[in-house]
């Protein structure tokens, strides 16, 4: 039985953070500035995430011309500088990443 609670408990402690804040969306205004500071989040998940895919190798810093992450980030970069097509970009990233392992490792 004791089992059965304790999942229980965690269903509802899971359930309940989830849920307010879709409860509560539409009926409180968040001021102009948390607003335009909530729009940088995604931006800055997702840089954290890329940065540490790219440059960190089994916990350790990896900055060298034979990690094929950063010739793949780089020419994903370049290529959604210039040509600012997300399909592209993945892409070009994708094949610079198969050539890069191939060609360094």
């Amino acid at each position: 039985m004791s089992e059965v609670m304790l999942i229980a408990g965690m269903a509802v402690l899971t359930f309940i953070p989830r849920y307010l804040p879709l409860a509560f969306a539409g009926k409180a205004a968040l001021p102009p500035l948390l607003e335009r500071a909530f729009s940088y989040v995604p931006i800055a998940v997702l840089t954290a995430i890329i940065v540490q895919t790219v440059f960190v190798r089994d916990g350790v810093l990896f900055l060298s011309v034979h990690n094929p992450h950063i010739w793949a980030a780089s020419a994903a970069v370049a290529i959604a500088i210039w040509r600012k097509h997300l399909f592209l970009t993945i892409v070009v990233g994708l094949l610079a990443y198969l050539i890069a392992r191939f060609v360094l490792v």
